[in-house]
């Protein structure tokens, strides 16, 4: 669906490609693969109509999953289709990562762990919550962006995937079982978190550039009573 969204858009584009010389197998062709889009969107819209009649009992943990960011209409459906809605089932919310193949590996030799490989699960929840993860790399702003590239920038793609997605499942569960919205916790929590840090990075940073900087703190502003 989002790629016939995606099409649509670039109508225009699509037609100006096309111009040029077109024999009469070329254009059976184009037929055929038109036909064959137009039956697949047409199933896939089907399904979905059908899929949201039965999701109507939840659609109040629907609309609290879709505050996630990154969580459209079909991530919230697959989770609550592989979940549920009781996340009593799970004791906490490390039991339902490990359930669902998302929780790392602990495979360790004195003390120092040597891989960071997820255990086998729930394959249709993994890879709903990967596409998710995926999404929220092309997002602006938001806690997820900022948790995805500080794991990348140790850890390499991959691992910032799976342990983006880790993370949205595990805000999912909390919300599930606490039935209160998502809360951004925004792109400068880790900057927030630790703010010395913060200022050490950024002072090397500069340093690198041939710039020697002092940082000075900002004075809280003075509330005038009368």
């Amino acid at each position: 669906m989002k790629t016939g969204v995606k099409l649509r858009k670039q109508e225009a584009k699509i037609k100006e490609a096309m111009k040029g010389f077109t024999d009469e197998f070329f254009r059976w062709m184009l037929k055929s693969h038109l036909n064959q889009y137009d039956f697949l969107t047409g199933h896939t819209a089907l399904f979905e109509s059908q899929i949201e009649v039965h999701m109507a009992p939840y659609a109040e943990q629907i609309a609290l999953l879709t505050t996630i960011t990154g969580v459209e209409k079909l991530v919230a459906w697959t989770l609550i289709a592989e979940m549920g809605v009781d996340m009593s089932v799970f004791p906490t919310a490390a039991h339902c990562a490990c359930w669902a193949g998302l929780a790392p590996g602990t495979h360790e030799s004195d003390g120092k762990q040597m891989t960071g490989r997820t255990k086998r699960g729930n394959r249709t929840l993994r890879r709903i919550l990967t596409q998710s993860a995926w999404g929220n790399t092309r997002c602006k702003h938001g806690y997820l962006k900022a948790f995805f590239l500080r794991i990348r920038a140790r850890s390499g793609w991959s691992k910032a995937i799976i342990a983006t997605a880790h993370k949205i499942l595990i805000i999912a569960y909390g919300i599930l079982k606490n039935k209160l919205p998502y809360q951004d916790l925004g792109d400068d929590y880790y900057d927030r978190l630790n703010p010395d840090r913060t200022i050490r990075r950024m002072r090397t940073r500069m340093a690198k550039l041939g710039y020697e900087v002092t940082f000075t703190p900002i004075p809280e502003p003075t509330i005038q009573t009368t």
